[in-house]
């Protein structure tokens, strides 16, 4: 038996194709000037967000939820109580930071906060005083934003009447608003901070939008200011504005105690009184307390009669009786009369 050859197909080879070992070089600018970088992030705002030794558990928490709304913050220890205000500008410096928010507390009850521009330390700056304080993890609210987006700024129309709210809204925008294409923000805007002024105070709210139409849900924190002082400088200078109607928490509640005291003292006042009037015997001088001591009710029938008849009499007057009184009566105004004549021709004379 022979063999069968199969013819194998020839398989193509492909041509190698060499490298150019010089390729093209990309085209130069013949001149030597810089290309200049076009940066999307232009304002380069960024606040210094921290606190003195002395603050409260609640107030810590605060400031904690006020950095997280703030993408652009800076974050540092707390500043011992010892230095002066003056050192947050160098401190601002070091940081490369243009504005500062600093928490300061008085007594573990009371909350301060400065809101300044620090950039060359040539002010503004704000104090104010945080009331009823309500922190995201106290109130477990519906509203929810996302984390590093940049809010809308609403003002109340006050603030664009009075001339110091004026200043204030111009530091408002320019600490709270998130600068446009910052690192640390996203591109979004889910949230809105309303400045409202009521009852000279500033009220602090932060609400999710739901919708186009309006739809408000609120995330939180929520806080007041009280307008305290407004400074020329950073933290330093003489004082531009005052509250007239501000009253420190520690006076108000000194006149509290004050108050107490005085119902303390009226109190005891009314006791002792009392105890210096009381009567020796229980109902004296009764009217009709004879009829009680005889248990016969013909007796107490007579006893009575009698009494009513006594008030018969004492009501009933003569006629004579009323004639003499009313003679009495015009007798009096016979001679008021004739006085007054008297008098009359006298000063007459005298003239």
């Amino acid at each position: 038996m022979g063999r069968k050859f199969i013819k194998k197909k020839k398989v193509e080879q492909l041509e190698i194709v060499p490298l150019d070992e010089n390729p093209p070089l990309p085209s130069q600018r013949p001149s030597d000037e810089v290309v200049p970088k076009k940066e999307k992030w232009i304002n380069k705002q960024r606040v210094l967000v921290f606190a003195a030794r002395g603050i409260s558990h609640r107030d810590r928490h605060l400031m904690r939820d006020i950095k997280t709304l703030m993408p652009h913050h800076r974050p540092e220890s707390k500043m011992e109580r010892s230095k002066t205000l003056a050192v947050v500008n160098e401190m601002c410096e070091m940081k490369h930071c243009n504005k500062a928010m600093l928490f300061e507390g008085r007594r573990k009850r009371d909350l301060y906060m400065w809101l300044a521009n620090t950039a060359g330390a040539t002010g503004p700056s704000a104090k104010f005083l945080i009331e009823n304080i309500h922190t995201m993890a106290e109130l477990k609210l519906t509203g929810n934003c996302l984390r590093g987006s940049r809010p809308l700024l609403s003002f109340d129309a006050k603030f664009d009447e009075v001339p110091h709210l004026k200043l204030l809204k111009e530091l408002f925008v320019q600490t709270f608003s998130v600068p446009n294409h910052h690192p640390k923000s996203q591109p979004f805007i889910d949230h809105v901070y309303t400045f409202t002024y009521l009852d000279n105070r500033i009220w602090f709210r932060n609400f999710q939008i739901l919708s186009e139409d309006g739809g408000l849900s609120e995330v939180g924190p929520r806080y007041v200011m009280n307008p305290v002082k407004i400074f020329d400088g950073s933290f330093t200078g003489k004082a531009i504005w005052e509250n007239p109607d501000y009253v420190s928490p520690s006076k108000q509640r000194q006149m509290l105690k004050k108050a107490a005291k005085d119902r303390y003292v009226n109190r005891v006042e009314q006791k002792v009184q009392q105890e210096a009037t009381r009567p020796v015997k229980a109902y004296e001088g009764i009217d009709n307390e004879e009829l009680f001591d005889d248990a016969d009710p013909l007796e107490t029938a007579k006893l009575l009669a009698l009494k009513a008849k006594k008030r018969l009499e004492q009501k009933k007057t003569p006629k004579s009786a009323l004639t003499k009184k009313i003679k009495d009566k015009q007798m009096e105004a016979v001679k008021q009369v004739i006085e007054q004549r008297k008098a009359r021709v006298k000063r007459e004379k005298k003239v």
